[in-house]
């Protein structure tokens, strides 16, 4: 199971986890793989609290961290500031937004904002250009192993002053025309990321896409994502010329994630036709757990998405509210309830420690490996039957 990505990043297992939780991260670094700590929406304060604590429980061991660079979203050019961003939020889609809300009864938090609109601290605030160079300051600050971009390509900048600290780079693709374009940027990692995938995705499916990237790029190593979360799918990634796997949705169920009471019990009881690709939460489409709130935004009385960052700014304070009354089963705020995952969540049918499902994973891939081994043989004796 030892491949170039195993030597690149010095892990034992080419099992990389994509998470916002740092305890899923530090437990599937120390279970062999390596943990990606998601660092969307967080403060530059944060975010360096949130390194420091994993550095403390992983003791070395490497672990990397994902910074969103979108290529293109409104307001990138930094001179507009949150309250430009607000005040470009059209008076329709703030109506429809406070009518879900009524119509699910759906109680305000204490600290509301006067207008309903979150208050940019987020995906809104993140993608400011100047958040985001205080969020890579503070990542080179530690000694991480590998910097990702899981939307668009990664900025030069950002891959020269990774490599100068000798960083390796990944970045995420759903196109080969978007590998392509990573790679010429001097990438270490091209992540091959199929629809089948949580977050934002493109529409080509992981078993289609991961060869074309792998012959594309070649030789940069390539990661295969979506519809990842047990052996035998990492011994096909590792069939199809990955050289190991980016994961997320599996650690949504782990002991270790932060996710929601609800929409675990959503996830664990979801089969794989319960995705849906959907602009409603960031303002591109990003698969995630299908629900009211995705039917509501897909509806005939539905303005449509705005472009991100203003959708985020638009819903940010709702699906804040939504969280907070979802703990109440049955009422509309658990219908409305949802969260970024990919189709593999079908398979996703109980909870357990991340390290459990790093030797699991492992294991059933070293079980797949040596089958497919015995009929390899079996068909080369065969073949030279006379």
């Amino acid at each position: 199971m030892h491949t170039r990505v195993c030597d690149l990043l010095g892990i034992e297992y080419p099992i990389l986890a994509f998470s916002h939780c740092r305890d899923v991260v530090a437990a599937v670094t120390n279970a062999g793989g390596f943990g990606v700590l998601g660092a969307t929406a967080m403060t530059p304060e944060g975010l360096d609290a949130e390194l420091t604590w994993i550095e403390e429980q992983v003791r070395g061991r490497p672990y990397g961290v994902d910074i969103l660079f979108p290529a293109e979203y409104v307001g990138q050019d930094g001179d507009l500031g949150i309250s430009d961003l607000v005040g470009m939020i059209p008076d329709e889609h703030r109506r429809f937004v406070d009518d879900l809300l009524v119509r699910y009864d759906v109680p305000p938090l204490a600290d509301t904002a006067a207008d309903g609109i979150g208050d940019g601290v987020g995906t809104a605030l993140t993608l400011n250009p100047d958040r985001l160079a205080e969020l890579t300051e503070v990542t080179f600050a530690h000694p991480i192993r590998l910097v990702a971009n899981a939307l668009g390509p990664p900025p030069p900048a950002l891959v020269e002053q990774a490599h100068a600290q000798d960083v390796p780079v990944a970045s995420l693709a759903g196109t080969v025309v978007h590998a392509e374009r990573n790679a010429a940027l001097g990438v270490d990692v091209v992540v091959a990321q199929g629809t089948e995938a949580g977050g934002h995705t493109g529409d080509i499916a992981t078993m289609v896409l991961v060869p074309e990237v792998v012959d594309a790029v070649a030789p940069v190593p390539v990661l295969a994502a979506g519809g990842i979360a047990r052996g035998r799918q990492i011994a096909a990634s590792l069939a199809l010329g990955a050289q190991g796997v980016w994961t997320g949705s599996v650690w949504l169920t782990t002991e270790e994630a932060e996710t929601h009471p609800v929409v675990r019990e959503k996830l664990l009881a979801a089969s794989s036709t319960d995705t849906v690709r959907s602009r409603s939460i960031t303002g591109k489409p990003a698969r995630q757990l299908r629900s009211a709130w995705t039917d509501e935004w897909e509806g005939e009385t539905s303005p449509g998405a705005l472009p991100m960052p203003l959708q985020p700014l638009l819903v940010d304070e709702a699906r804040q509210r939504i969280d907070r009354a979802a703990h109440h089963p049955g009422s509309g705020a658990s219908a409305l309830a949802n969260y970024f995952v990919g189709q593999v969540v079908g398979s996703l049918d109980r909870v357990r420690p991340a390290r459990r499902v790093v030797q699991e994973m492992v294991a059933e891939l070293a079980e797949t490996m040596s089958e497919l081994a015995v009929e390899t043989a079996g068909l080369e004796e065969a073949g030279s039957a006379p």
